[in-house]
């Protein structure tokens, strides 16, 4: 157990490979038998300038069934329809639970392109693996959702400001209220077609509140995967964020207040450092935020600009007060698949607003970004981070 332990808290801090092996040695499903049953009663496609984040999903479903004792059945689309799950079921007793959160997006072209999918794939195997869920082939799970976002193809929206969502999630179903690995689980796909994620619009500036109060996660806990336990327990904060005329909770950590992330998005500061060199700096993948496949993007991004440094390390909140003293903040913004790119405005800290002259600066850092990313996106610029899905 205390070797376990041990290589548990590595694989955390490391974000390295990692295997929980006997525990889960299951042979996966495969592509080659999927079966597709098609919805005879496709419903009237939204008008992409109506959209919300969220609440509208397409005519069809992916699932795919897990037993200990039979392993994978093959995986199945069919129309969209409600789940029937056992009172006892463990993903609603003990959060036995994960998801993903993807995109396909209509290109200039008309064809639609996914953004770095495998990248979502390797996270959702890690989450499984650590949820003690059976593992499946990632590149076999890739071709089940490419074939679902092509027959629902008609809802990824005709609009360069709208995109298809894409929610992989994988759930353990065992009827049994027991605290015990799951015996039985369900992964299935489900996709909607969404507009801007925050109610301020696409790329407007938002304001957080930095809180030392509330803690998301810790190191040797779970706050690098994403599982539905990580995000519940924050509504409450986000509800006291909203309270005080902020849209989303800077998540702090520790004594020191770490900057961490924020609730849907990793944190980059782009400033002036104590040497006098432009620095982009954003939080280490060190077992307490979240791998984000954005934030992967713009690290890799400005590396290969080599225009300014590029920084993975932790910082206080001492020391971010004391750079925006000093006027030299430039830029603040979040990334994540939800919003792309947001700027952040102000920040509410210990009762005290700060203002973040993000926009006074442009800003050219986050708007360059925004633009690259969507430029590949919507296949305005060729790269072998958008595949073609049809």
């Amino acid at each position: 157990m205390a070797a376990l332990r041990t290589a548990l808290h590595a694989r955390l801090v490391q974000t390295l490979p990692f295997s929980f092996g006997s525990l889960r040695s299951a042979s996966s499903f495969k592509a080659a038998d999927l079966t597709v049953e098609r919805n005879p009663k496709c419903s009237e496609k939204p008008d992409p300038s109506t959209l919300q984040f969220g609440k509208q999903f397409s005519d069809h479903m992916l699932t795919i069934s897990w037993c200990e004792k039979d392993g994978w059945d093959a995986p199945q689309i069919k129309p969209f329809q409600n789940l029937s799950l056992h009172p006892a079921c463990s993903a609603l007793h003990y959060s036995i639970e994960l998801f993903e959160g993807m995109k396909a997006f209509r290109g200039v072209d008309n064809h639609i392109r996914l953004f770095r999918p495998m990248l979502n794939m390797e996270r959702m195997h890690r989450s499984a693996e650590r949820s003690c869920l059976p593992l499946f082939d990632k590149l076999e799970l890739l071709q089940c959702i490419r074939k679902l976002v092509e027959v629902d193809q008609d809802w990824v929206p005709f609009s360069q400001d709208a995109s298809l969502y894409i929610r992989p999630t994988f759930i353990g179903t065992e009827p049994s209220l027991g605290v015990s690995r799951a015996g039985k689980a369900l992964l299935f796909v489900i996709v909607g077609p969404v507009g801007p994620y925050f109610a301020t619009g696409s790329f407007n500036p938002v304001s957080l509140l930095a809180d030392p109060a509330f803690v998301r996660a810790w190191r040797g806990g779970v706050g690098a995967y994403k599982m539905g336990g990580n995000y519940g327990p924050t509504i409450a904060v986000q509800m006291e964020a909203l309270k005080q005329g902020c849209q989303q909770v800077l998540w702090l950590h520790g004594e020191d207040e770490e900057i961490t992330e924020v609730g849907t998005m990793n944190l980059f500061i782009y400033w002036t450092n104590t040497k006098g060199d432009r620095e982009l700096v954003t939080p280490p993948l060190d077992g307490i935020i979240l791998p984000g496949v954005t934030r992967q993007s713009l690290l890799d991004l400005s590396r290969a600009w080599g225009e300014f440094k590029v920084t993975e390390r932790t910082m206080g909140m001492k020391e971010l007060l004391e750079a925006l003293d000093a006027g030299r903040v430039l830029e603040v913004f979040g990334a994540g698949t939800a919003c792309v790119v947001c700027p952040v405005g102000s920040l509410l800290y210990k009762g005290k607003t700060y203002q973040i002259p993000t926009m006074q600066n442009g800003p050219d850092l986050a708007k360059r970004f925004f633009k690259e990313l969507t430029d590949i996106q919507y296949g305005r610029k060729p790269s072998d981070w958008a595949p073609v899905v049809a």
